[in-house]
């Protein structure tokens, strides 16, 4: 009797850990201004296969994903925001689809490109 219980724990333990082994949280930088954008981004991010959440806060730009890395990985996240118009720190959108974005959501680029250009310019 004690073997049987024994092997269906076992069973369970090993069985949770594959369930929640491939899941894994991040957090990414993604442009935006507002509740459409909100709603823009965490809807591309959900349909990409493997995704489990997506919550972007537009105070800090930043969107937390939890995925299943054995299904997707942090690249395919970045091309899916990229794809909806809004730049990431991976991933540029493309001007056309960024040019179809309604007015309010159009975050300024020119910013964006300051903070990614690095320590040139002054001394340390």
């Amino acid at each position: 009797m004690k073997t049987k219980v024994l092997s269906l724990v076992t069973l369970f333990v090993m069985g949770a850990f594959t369930v929640f082994a491939g899941n894994k949280t991040e957090k990414i930088k993604v442009y935006g201004n507002c509740g459409m954008c909100e709603n823009r981004i965490e809807k591309a991010v959900k349909a990409v296969d493997g995704v489990s959440k997506a919550d972007w806060d537009k105070e800090t730009k930043m969107l937390e994903v939890t995925f299943d890395d054995t299904k997707t990985n942090i690249h395919k996240v970045h091309m899916a925001v990229a794809a909806v118009g809004h730049d990431t720190d991976m991933h540029k959108a493309k001007d056309e689809v960024y040019d179809k974005l309604p007015s309010c959501c159009k975050y300024d680029r020119t910013a964006e490109a300051k903070t990614e250009e690095g320590h040139e310019g002054h001394m340390h």
